[in-house]
C-alpha cells in the first residue's frame, strides 16, 4: 500500500482528537495539514484543539488551518449537546498545555486546494465535522477538486436513524446545504455513516491500555469523558461509538466496510426530514452513482488496527 498524503478536516471534538491520533500512527499516511471547521465547537477553537492533539501524539510539525466559521446559508451555534458530549472545552475537560505552534495564517480553503494541484490523486482528504470546506472548495475551484483521489466523510445515516433527529446526523444537519453539494456534484465520496460507526464501539477496557504514558494517559482521559457520557445517552450500546477514527481507517483501508454505490441528496427544506441523507430519486438510473454508502463493517478487524495504533503511538 503507498503513503497516502492526508488532510483532516474537522471540529475537533473527542472523536476528531482519536481521528487525528489514528491517522499519525498510520504507517500508510503522511498527514500533510489539518483543516478546522464549526460543529462539536467553533471553528477557531478546533483548530486551537488540533494543534494541542497534534503536540500531544508527537506531530507538533503538522500544519493546522482555519476553515469555515458558519454554515452556507445560516450562522453556527453550538448547542447544548455538543458540550455535553465533548465538554465545553470539546477534548472531555482534559487541561493540555497550550501549543508551542501556531495556526496558520492563511485560509483553510486555499491550502485544500493548493494540496489538490499539487498532489491530484495521491491526495485523501477525510472530513469529520460538516462539509461546508469541501462546498466552498467546490464552488471555488471545481476543476481542482476532481483531482482529489480519495475523499472520505464521517456523516449521514442511511439505513438507521440520525442522532440529532430521527433522520439526520449531526454533521450532515450542521450544514445539509453544503452536504447536499457535495452529494450531488461529480466527485467521487466515500460516505462513513452512523450505519457503521454506531457498531464500532470502544470501552475503558481499551482505554486503560493506553495509561503507560503521559500522552496516553492524557488521551485515556478525553475518550474515558466520551464513554461516561455514551454510558448515560446511549447505554444501549455499551461503549463509546468510533465515528471519525472509523472514517479515517475506511479512507485508508476500504476493505473494513461493505459498501453500496448510489446517488445521495440531501433534504434541505425545513422540515420533519431536515438534513436527511437519502438515496437521490432524479439520479437513480444514472450507471455511475458517485457516493459509496458504507452500510456494514468488520468492526472487529477495524479494532484490533486501532488498538495496534493507538499502543504503538502510547507505549
Amino acid at each position: 500500500m503507498s503513503v497516502q498524503k492526508m488532510i483532516l478536516d474537522l471540529d475537533t471534538g473527542i472523536d476528531d482528537a482519536m481521528a487525528i491520533a489514528y491517522a499519525v500512527a498510520d504507517p500508510n499516511v503522511e498527514l500533510i495539514g489539518i483543516l478546522s471547521s464549526f460543529g462539536n465547537i467553533e471553528s477557531d477553537r478546533a483548530a486551537q484543539n488540533a494543534l494541542k492533539i497534534l503536540e500531544l501524539v508527537g506531530a507538533p510539525e503538522v500544519p493546522v488551518f482555519v476553515g469555515h466559521h458558519n454554515p452556507l446559508d445560516h450562522d453556527y451555534q453550538r448547542i447544548d449537546v455538543n458540550s455535553q458530549i465533548h465538554g465545553e472545552n470539546g477534548i472531555g475537560e482534559v487541561d493540555l498545555p497550550e501549543p508551542a505552534h501556531s495556526v496558520s495564517t492563511k485560509p483553510g480553503v486555499d491550502f485544500l486546494l493548493a494540496a489538490a494541484r499539487q498532489y491530484g490523486d495521491q491526495l485523501t482528504v477525510v472530513a469529520t465535522g460538516p462539509m461546508t470546506n469541501l462546498a466552498a472548495a467546490l464552488e471555488q475551484d471545481h476543476a481542482t477538486m476532481q483531482k482529489i483521489g480519495n475523499i472520505t466523510i464521517m456523516g449521514g445515516a442511511l439505513t438507521v436513524p440520525g442522532n440529532v433527529t430521527p433522520v439526520a446526523e449531526a454533521n450532515v444537519e450542521q450544514d445539509p446545504v453544503a452536504a447536499n453539494q457535495l452529494f450531488t456534484s461529480d466527485l467521487n465520496v466515500t460516505m462513513v455513516g452512523l450505519d457503521v460507526t454506531l457498531r464500532t464501539l470502544l470501552t475503558k477496557q481499551e482505554t486503560s491500555q493506553w495509561r503507560e504514558s503521559t500522552a496516553g494517559s492524557n488521551m485515556a482521559d478525553i475518550v474515558d469523558f466520551y464513554i461516561d457520557v455514551y454510558a448515560d445517552l446511549y447505554p444501549e450500546l455499551g461503549g463509546c461509538s468510533l465515528h471519525d477514527p472509523l472514517a479515517v481507517g475506511v479512507a485508508i483501508d476500504p476493505s473494513f466496510v461493505t459498501i453500496i454505490a448510489m446517488n445521495m441528496m440531501v433534504t434541505t427544506e425545513h422540515d420533519a426530514y431536515y438534513a436527511r441523507t437519502i438515496g437521490d430519486k432524479a439520479r437513480l438510473n444514472d450507471p455511475n452513482p458517485n457516493v459509496k454508502v458504507a452500510v456494514a463493517v468488520d468492526k472487529d478487524r477495524y479494532l484490533q488496527v486501532f488498538m495496534d495504533h493507538f499502543k504503538n503511538l502510547f507505549h
